[in-house]
């Protein structure tokens, strides 16, 4: 998994490694505008929706003021507005903060972005010319307009890969050298902060010839947060979804999905080949949702609250292979949970493992009404039937 943080926050981090940003301050409130654009001289400024998502323009989350009095009239706008853009879903997301950002004069409009190639096992820098567009179409309509480097993670970003990235995009002269020199502060940052991705979509020339990073998303990987006190207190939690919220306080690994079928497994691949095979048997996973493989009945319980706190699912199914987490703590911990949370719809379960016998055994002596089932197809075909 990883984790996400605003456009403001992903421009002070890059700040400090030396990248060049535009002059800007955040805001939760209208009240600060007027100040904020008065400090960035009084002219043009350009009012951001914060929000975990790309597409911000498009959706009417970006717009240019010509003077504070403007760039006042467009955040009461945007401001607890409800964006919708590509990346949101239609239900979009409600903007509660902003960026106030200083106005440039550009020339042209690159991309580039690092993320991990897991075909190589190697970060990949990759630049475009074609900045300012969503790079899914580039990569689609014209895949020979994207340059690549991929950098050996012993040796780092070497000086003649990213000339041969600015020569790529065009760039000439002093350029060249800017390029170059934002290039390795770019990687530095990455991988100093453990992070999964980062993108400058656009990374601007501007009229003077410089290079700035206009936009910024970075994202990290949850895993090495406990090395970054600083940036794991940038989380926003009301970016994310409540439940995948609850979920995490109890080490699981948990995705709502839009579907009917609650599903609880153990493993993550475990977790995935569920899902497909309840969407064969016709049924749509409500989430993903890995209990992880040393899971006890109080997480089991946890995992049952979060499940029915979702008022689509219809139906559960419960699909355990029992290694580490034996199939009679399975059943005990489901037992418990059903009794004490009363789950008002049908529970599919199917375990295979350890103790599976007694487990089994369990579930038909609590006197409860579950369905089991010995196989994958079995259990999804019951599942999907009872959950109509």
């Amino acid at each position: 998994m990883s984790m996400k943080i605003h456009e403001f926050q992903a421009k002070a981090i890059l700040s400090k490694y030396g990248v060049v940003v535009p002059r800007g301050r955040s805001t939760s409130r209208v009240d600060d505008v007027k100040a904020i654009a008065e400090e960035l001289g009084g002219g043009l400024v350009v009012v951001k929706a914060q929000i975990h998502a790309g597409g911000r323009g498009k959706g009417g989350g970006v717009k240019v003021a010509g003077n504070p009095e403007e760039a006042v009239e467009w955040a009461r706008k945007i401001l607890g507005m409800q964006l919708v853009t590509i990346q949101t879903g239609p239900a979009g997301q409600k903007v509660q903060r902003l960026l106030i950002e200083e106005g440039l004069k550009m020339t042209r409009e690159l991309y580039l972005g690092i993320v991990l190639d897991r075909s190589t096992q190697m970060p990949v820098l990759m630049v475009s010319p074609d900045g300012g567009m969503e790079i899914e179409k580039v990569a689609h309509d014209t895949p020979e307009r994207i340059f690549k480097a991929f950098v050996h993670p012993a040796l780092g970003l070497q000086a003649f890969q990213a000339r041969r990235l600015a020569f790529a995009l065009g760039l000439t002269g002093d350029q060249i050298g800017k390029a170059v020199k934002m290039m390795m502060s770019l990687y530095a940052a990455f991988i100093a902060t453990d992070a999964s991705m980062l993108e400058i979509n656009p990374l601007v020339v501007t009229a003077a010839g410089d290079l700035v990073a206009l936009d910024a998303k970075m994202s990290f990987d949850d895993n090495a947060l406990y090395r970054h006190a600083d940036i794991k207190e940038l989380r926003d939690l009301a970016e994310e979804d409540p439940l995948e919220v609850e979920a995490s306080k109890y080490s699981l690994n948990y995705i709502k999905l839009d579907g009917t079928v609650g599903c609880m497994v153990n493993g993550a691949g475990l977790a995935m080949a569920t899902m497909d095979i309840i969407k064969l048997a016709g049924g749509e996973p409500a989430n993903f949702l890995d209990v992880g493989g040393g899971a006890n009945a109080e997480q089991i319980k946890n995992a049952f609250r979060i499940l029915m706190s979702d008022k689509a699912v219809k139906a559960v199914l419960i699909n355990i292979f029992g290694g580490i987490l034996r199939c009679d703590v399975l059943a005990q911990g489901v037992i418990a949970a059903v009794k004490d949370l009363g789950v008002p719809v049908p529970i599919v379960i199917r375990m295979e493992g350890t103790n599976v016998e007694l487990g089994k055994q369990m579930l038909k002596e609590s006197g409860l009404n579950f369905t089991t089932a010995d196989t994958m197809s079995e259990a999804a075909a019951k599942v999907v039937a009872l959950g109509k």
